[in-house]
Parts: structure tokens; C-alpha cells; sequence
């Protein structure tokens, strides 16, 4: 992994991912005590960031393997991103999703033309599940975010971070990334230590899934106990991946966490200032941003708000947050 990787992605989505702009509001900077920037990858195709990664990967297989079909497992966003991107690249996809994940996530997937399976997520592993069905079929399995291609995809969001930020004349800032897995941690990291050396990115997690702030702090990949328990279902994975972490450690500040409730505000107030739909894991980088002003170390924070794809009871009850 390294930035000619996440250049060459690049070449390969231009044209086919949005460039997502930073947005600002002065009420967004008067709650954090400092000048707030948002990168709305909710607004990306598909309601996430996660199409980057999709369309890297799927785009970067030979022929035979890409007219095989392609088998992912996810909660809804990269389902949702491999689905399509499948699907325009002409062959089939397989989508293998907790059945407790969002019922609009489980439809949007099933409307772009994949197959989805539903399993357990306390008692399937869906490693296990994903590469018994892979061999069977001859499907190539496109992690979630453990995949060379799918982190470079998710690096492009650094890039434009890094470029736009230069043209507003910002050269230090943090950049709070929503972190499950890692893939977009990682990717933008990668991105901001080539072309904006003195940005830094810190990994923000859910209370309860704090798996990467527990493992910068033990130097060794930490596992989460459970794998439910928050609202931030799309960044609820067990532990951080065997290619994430290792760049995360390097590159990244220290990982901040937040609360559902936090999560919830956050994404309140992105609709009331923005008009930006957030998903409460997509939210907990605005959060970080709103809330834990002693975790930052800048007078400039660019919050990464990486996904949209909410129900509207969840949104309802984040809308209920400023009443």
C-alpha cells in the first residue's frame, strides 16, 4: 500500500465517483470553538463512501474474475458500493449482510442487482461464510476493507481533502474519520501524509467499539467483545483489519470516541446547518469535531461524514435531539 496505489485509483473513478465539496457553517464552528469543514461523502453515489472502494477494486480485476461475479460482506454501505459497481461493470454480485442491518440498506442493495443473503451477527462469522460461498460459486471476495484496492479507493476521499483544503489556504488541520474497519482511516492517512503532511487523521469510534483507540494504545489489534450494541451499525466491526492497522499506527493521531447520543446530535445539527443527511456511524466524525474539542490539537477540523444511509425512525429520533 503506499500513494501511487491510491493515484492510480484515482485515474480509475474519475468520472465515475462525485468529488464531494467541504461545507461549512459558522454555527457548526461556534459549537466546536473552531473552524469546522465537512467532507459529505453522503452524498457520494450510493449514500456513502464507500462506492470509492467498490469501484477501485471491482475495476481493478481481470477479465475472468470480474465475469465471474463478485461476493462482499457488509451491514449496507459497501453492499450497497459493490452492488453497484458490479452491476456497471456488467456481472453479478453476492452480498452477504447481518440480518439486523437497516431494512433500507437491505432493499437498496437487493434495487442495484445483487444477491443478498442475511446471516447472524453474534453467531455467524462472516469471514468464514463469505469464503465458503466465494469457493463454490468462483466468486472473488471484495473485503470490506482488509483489500489493497479498496483502500486505495477510500484513500481518493484524502486526496480531494488535501487539495481543496489547499485551496481554502488550510495546511494544519485534523481530520476526524469515521473508523470501523479502517479502510477509509487508512486510506486518507496515506493520502494526507503524501500531500498534506501537516494534516493528521484520528480515527473516530463508537463507545463500546473502541477497538482501534484500545490497539494504538497496546500496539497490537484489539477485538471488540460484541458485535452489536450501538446505532452506528455500519462502523460496528469486530476489530481493525491486518493492512488498516498497521497504517493507522503509523500515520494516525490518537483515536477519539463518542456516544450514540453524541452520534445523534451530530447528525441533528448537519441537517440544521447543512442540509446534510448523516447516519449516526457516519456522524461520529462531525461529533468528534462538536464535542471533544480537548481531543484536537488545531484550530481547524475537517469532519468526514461517510455515509447518509439512515432509516427514518433513526433520523426522526436524531431530529428529536434539538427539541
Amino acid at each position: 500500500m503506499n500513494i501511487d496505489a491510491i493515484r492510480a485509483a484515482a485515474k480509475r473513478i474519475d468520472g465515475q465517483a462525485r468529488r464531494t465539496p467541504l461545507l461549512s457553517s459558522p454555527f457548526l464552528d461556534e459549537i466546536a470553538g473552531r473552524r469546522v469543514l465537512i467532507k459529505p461523502e453522503c452524498l457520494q453515489h450510493t449514500g456513502s463512501f464507500k462506492f470509492r472502494g467498490a469501484w477501485s477494486a471491482v475495476s481493478n480485476l481481470g477479465d475472468d474474475a470480474r465475469k465471474a461475479g463478485v461476493i462482499a460482506f457488509s451491514s449496507g454501505n459497501h453492499a450497497q458500493g459493490v452492488a453497484l459497481a458490479a452491476a456497471s461493470h456488467g456481472t453479478t454480485a453476492v452480498i452477504i449482510m447481518p440480518d439486523d442491518a437497516p431494512t433500507l440498506k437491505i432493499e437498496n442493495t437487493k434495487a442495484l442487482g445483487a444477491e443478498v443473503i442475511l446471516y447472524d451477527r453474534e453467531n455467524t462469522n462472516r469471514e468464514a461464510l463469505g469464503a465458503e460461498i466465494a469457493d463454490s460459486r468462483g466468486l472473488t471476495l471484495i473485503k470490506p476493507f482488509d483489500n489493497a484496492d479498496v483502500i486505495a479507493g477510500q484513500g481518493t476521499v484524502g486526496l480531494e481533502i488535501a487539495e481543496d483544503a489547499k485551496a481554502l489556504g488550510i495546511t494544519h488541520a485534523d481530520v476526524t474519520v469515521c473508523c470501523g474497519g479502517g479502510g477509509l482511516t487508512s486510506g486518507i492517512a496515506m493520502a494526507l501524509a503524501a500531500d498534506a503532511p501537516d494534516m493528521v487523521a484520528r480515527p473516530v469510534e463508537p463507545a463500546g467499539f473502541d477497538d482501534v483507540a484500545r490497539s494504538q494504545a497496546s500496539g497490537k489489534i484489539e477485538k471488540n467483545p460484541s458485535q452489536s450494541g450501538s446505532i452506528c451499525d455500519a462502523i460496528m466491526t469486530q476489530q481493525a483489519g491486518d493492512l488498516t492497522f498497521p497504517i493507522i499506527k503509523e500515520l494516525c493521531g490518537p483515536a477519539i470516541v463518542v456516544t450514540d447520543d453524541e452520534a445523534l446530535q451530530a447528525m441533528a445539527h448537519a441537517f440544521e446547518r447543512l442540509k446534510v443527511v448523516a447516519e449516526p456511524g457516519g456522524a461520529v466524525g462531525l461529533a468528534a469535531a462538536l464535542f471533544h474539542p480537548d481531543a484536537l490539537n488545531h484550530d481547524t477540523v475537517i469532519a468526514v461524514i461517510s455515509g447518509g444511509n439512515v432509516d427514518a425512525p433513526m433520523f426522526a429520533r436524531a431530529l428529536a435531539t434539538l427539541t
